[in-house]
């Protein structure tokens, strides 16, 4: 993936030696839709650093478990979302990522690019505490310029009643529709190849909850702090940008 993330979406990286040993829950904010980069920008620059005796797994939606790529996930790092995969991950002593927003905020309008929206999913505050592991912030910006994003599409799912079967199956009720290269329109598919956005993560520092809220925290203060800190960051990040795509 090195040369998709690093010539292609000339990625950066910065922060990661604020990464603790051990443990820890790595919490990002998640953009660009289907073909989304973020976990392959993150991971090329995590196992330069850390080496893979340090091995890095990322919780993935379960749409990304139907079909052929299923088999091959696992052996990436890309684990079903679920308490008890992330309880497992966290045990071995292993950075785990997570992407609470999921579909709801990889595919959120372009209007709100730079909006962190977690859709009140709060439950991985849970898992930081249960695991006894810090929470680290994520925080990446161009993402969700590698092309254009108009709907989440939740109206179209309902009108077309493919929302039943999508939430049962795939555990979603959104048709996104989007603009991009080389199909225009697509409503989820056909899947438009991404525009070579240039992609800057920045890693923000560990959050002990239990140290700063107790060993029972209210999920949704944590949750707020957390996500008004990466929200900051994001408009830090937004406000160094210089143009859309060109970064």
């Amino acid at each position: 993936m090195r040369p998709v993330v690093k010539v292609y979406h000339r990625s950066a990286v910065l922060g990661l030696e604020r990464i603790p040993a051990g443990r820890c829950l790595l919490v990002g904010n998640h953009s660009g839709g289907l073909l989304t980069p973020d976990f392959a920008i993150f991971a090329v620059d995590y196992y330069e650093r850390f080496g893979f005796d340090k091995p890095l797994y990322v919780l993935g939606h379960d749409s990304m478990f139907h079909g052929p790529a299923a088999d091959v996930l696992p052996h990436l790092g890309v684990i079903q979302a679920s308490p008890d995969n992330a309880a497992a991950a966290l045990a071995t002593e292993s950075a785990v990522m997570v992407y609470p927003g999921g579909d709801m905020e990889v595919y959120r309008p372009t209007v709100e690019e730079n909006v962190i929206d977690f859709a009140g999913h709060t439950g991985y505050v849970q898992t930081a505490v249960d695991a006894g592991a810090p929470i680290v912030p994520v925080v990446s910006i161009g993402g969700q310029e590698t092309q254009m994003y108009l709907s989440r599409g939740r109206w179209l799912a309902r009108a077309l009643r493919v929302d039943r079967w999508e939430r049962r199956v795939l555990r979603t009720d959104i048709l996104p529709v989007t603009f991009g290269f080389p199909f225009g329109l697509s409503v989820l598919i056909p899947v438009n190849v991404p525009l070579p956005s240039k992609i800057v993560t920045q890693v923000l520092d560990p959050i002990d909850v239990v140290g700063q809220w107790g060993p029972h925290p209210d999920p949704e203060k944590v949750d707020g702090r957390i996500r008004r800190e990466m929200q900051a960051e994001l408009d830090r990040l937004r406000r160094r940008r210089r143009l859309p795509i060109i970064g």
